[in-house]
């Protein structure tokens, strides 16, 4: 069966509300389907997983899967039949309360030799929640545990409930550690630069440091005005894109620039204390320099979650095309995009369709096949998604 390409596309930031300087809620671009997507085959690598949140892959073959509930699952491979061990590991301090939890996963460039990757984690003591924090972990050489070595950045903020977590680490081609942080539901985070709340990072991976040429020295913060930033992907030649959850409409697909706002502001100013997500994901009344979104869902929303861009000739031409995957809308999203990250065409698989329910986390593996995990909260997936 062949996915079906959308002649229809809703993007936002390629027009303007006249004489306002508003991004519309959507605004409706007829895009003609220049070619097919592909079939795809999906396969079961492996379940029994509760809340998969993200994948690493390592150099062996085998594959690393956080889970929300705190645990750590290592995969004997890639392909369908795969055994799936526990780790031991010390996830005692990990809040497991909405959102929030065990989340996102990066293996590190050089694990052959260090065996080492970092998670990104809600953090509580005494049972009342602290931070969310990026924790760097070691496995041991028998593949059974997962020491813990070192906080590799504590102090970004956390919710009572969990709510807007983030938390989505992804490493750039320059060796720079990416991660997308949530706006914890509070109005401010977001224009607050002395919060790593709403914002995505860019640090040190061995140190979690900021990175010298980072847009204002000494700061973490590569771009602001976020709300909940789910999935962030790197396009091969450099532009990163990142998948943020809108309120009730207006999920977004944005390209970032370094310094960059994204004008999320439900403080408005600073002028309500309360959480008013009636304001537009991306205010431009108020903020005219703030970056339009390349896409954005429209009138309601996708829970649009983690990204990642295909790659290689089998892909055809979805090659080069950034797979999002879908939560609330429990679909796989396949943008194909020109040059300047414009949206052109959007197509949905539908092979996924009334199959396998919320979709979490998205990584191409080194095999150039796409990996998803299912986000159920029963006998959840790992998928392996290639073309037929």
């Amino acid at each position: 069966m062949r996915a079906v390409l959308l002649a229809t596309v809703l993007v936002a930031g390629c027009s303007t509300s006249a004489g306002t300087g508003e991004v519309p809620s959507s605004s409706t671009v007829v895009v003609p389907s220049s070619a097919a997507a592909p079939g795809l085959k999906i396969e079961t690598v492996a379940g029994g997983l509760t809340h998969g949140w993200d994948i690493g892959f390592l150099p062996d073959g085998k594959v690393l899967v956080t889970q929300r509930t705190g645990a750590i699952a290592l995969l004997s491979s890639g392909r369908p039949g795969a055994t799936v061990t526990t780790l031991k590991a010390d996830t005692s301090t990990v809040m497991v309360r909405g959102e929030g939890g065990l989340m996102g996963l990066v293996v590190h460039p050089d694990f052959a030799s260090s065996r080492e990757f970092t998670t990104c984690q809600t953090h509580q003591e005494n049972g009342q929640p602290v931070d969310v924090r990026l924790v760097t972990w070691r496995l041991t050489d028998d593949e059974k545990v997962a020491t813990r070595l070192r906080e590799l950045l504590t102090g970004l903020p956390v919710a009572q409930s969990g709510r807007h977590s983030g938390c989505r680490p992804t490493i750039a081609p320059d060796g720079a550690l990416l991660v997308g942080t949530g706006d914890t539901a509070r109005a401010s985070l977001s224009q607050d630069m002395n919060s790593l709340g709403g914002k995505v990072l860019r640090i040190d991976l061995r140190t979690g440091a900021a990175l010298p040429d980072n847009p204002t020295p000494g700061s973490r913060i590569y771009t602001y005005g976020h709300r909940n930033v789910q999935g962030v992907a790197i396009r091969p030649g450099g532009q990163v894109l990142i998948a943020e959850h809108g309120p009730d409409k207006n999920d977004e697909i944005n390209l970032l620039k370094a310094g960059a706002n994204y004008g999320w502001d439900p403080s408005q100013g600073g002028k309500v204390q309360s959480y008013d997500e009636d304001v537009p994901m991306t205010d431009l009344t108020r903020f005219p320099d703030a970056i339009p979104a390349k896409w954005q869902s429209g009138d309601t929303t996708e829970a649009i979650c983690a990204a990642t861009f295909l790659t290689g000739s089998q892909w055809g031409a979805l090659d080069g095309a950034l797979a999002v995957t879908a939560l609330k809308g429990a679909k796989l999203m396949l943008f194909t995009m020109d040059t300047d990250a414009n949206v052109k065409s959007v197509a949905i698989p539908p092979e996924f369709a009334d199959q396998f329910g919320r979709l979490r986390a998205a990584r191409t593996g080194p095999d150039g096949a796409l990996y998803i995990t299912t986000s159920n909260g029963d006998d959840d997936k790992l998928l392996r998604v290639v073309p037929q």
